[in-house]
């Protein structure tokens, strides 16, 4: 794929970012403290089975305490939130992450607003979202949109005054994303716009934007003319696209036209390879910022 833009390697930065954490867990290990990270995965969703064995990868490789809690797909809504309820009162675990999305019949507000705000290393409960909101240091931001703005600063991208258009307005990714760049500090200080399904002309908003994240969760559908010559591009997508070229009879795409926005952009992100890996690197940070915070 030929590019113009600069391409923003996720997977190099996560490394980096995780090589750093090292050196805490180190000393988090001297003072009595492994860090641990509990992961609760309710029903057999392929996607969701693909991404709790990534994260229990990177727990070892990071040398956590980790738990896999895998649920038959009928559980109920009092059986998961017993779990959790365990969870919290186990002094080995600092972080949990309920993985999403869950069966029809749990709640799933009512199953994440039970976990221990001091362990939610996911960032979504009321507590930690209010935190991220007000800029309180001790609050989690969600590991994604966390991701995305470590991206924006490793990579010399300046978002001080700069017109920020969030596509997507989700719990999970839109509405933090757009608290972060808010900010007042390093991925902050940014004019933000957040357009989402109701957005008239989104085209001619995308195109004002100097940064451009997109997480809307339609495959390629931020075209080329949709994006300001220089701009920098952040896709946060990941979908499946057929392609009887594949041998798995499918391809993974973004949100965003790679091929088109690249010759716009002044730098982008892959997919994959972008935000993904960043997503698993900022939720070990989160679980050691949780074990540190314990002491």
């Amino acid at each position: 794929m030929q590019s113009g833009a600069t391409l923003i390697d996720g997977n190099a930065i996560a490394t980096t970012m995780r090589a750093e954490l090292a050196a805490e867990i180190t000393a988090l290990k001297k003072n009595g403290v492994t860090p641990g990270l509990a992961v609760v995965l309710v029903g057999d969703n392929p996607a969701s089975q693909v991404y709790v064995r990534m994260k229990g990868k990177a727990c070892e490789e990071a040398g956590f305490y980790h738990e896999t809690i895998k649920l038959r797909k009928e559980t109920s809504e009092a059986e998961l939130i017993a779990l959790i309820e365990r969870l919290n009162a186990d002094s080995r675990i600092h972080g949990i992450l309920v993985q999403l999305p869950l069966p029809a019949q749990i709640d799933t507000n009512r199953a994440l607003h039970r976990i221990d705000p001091r362990k939610d290393v996911d960032g979504f409960h009321p507590e930690n979202v209010g935190k991220v909101a007000l800029g309180d240091p001790t609050g989690f931001r969600p590991a994604t949109p966390y991701g995305v703005q470590q991206l924006l600063i490793r990579t010399g991208v300046e978002t001080s005054g700069k017109h920020a258009v969030v596509l997507g307005r989700s719990n999970i990714v839109g509405r933090p994303m757009a608290a972060l760049l808010l900010q007042n500090g390093p991925g902050g200080n940014a004019t933000v716009t957040v357009c989402h399904s109701r957005t008239r002309s989104i085209g001619a908003i995308t195109c004002q934007a100097d940064i451009l994240i997109v997480a809307i969760g339609k495959p390629q559908f931020v075209t080329g003319d949709m994006v300001k010559p220089g701009a920098v591009v952040i896709d946060v997508g990941i979908n499946r696209i057929q392609d009887t070229t594949s041998e798995r009879g499918y391809r993974l795409a973004g949100d965003v036209a790679f091929d088109e926005v690249s010759k716009k952009a002044s730098a982008i992100t892959p997919v994959p390879g972008g935000v993904g890996p960043m997503t698993i690197a900022m939720l070990m940070a989160n679980t050691v910022k949780a074990a540190r915070q314990s002491l």
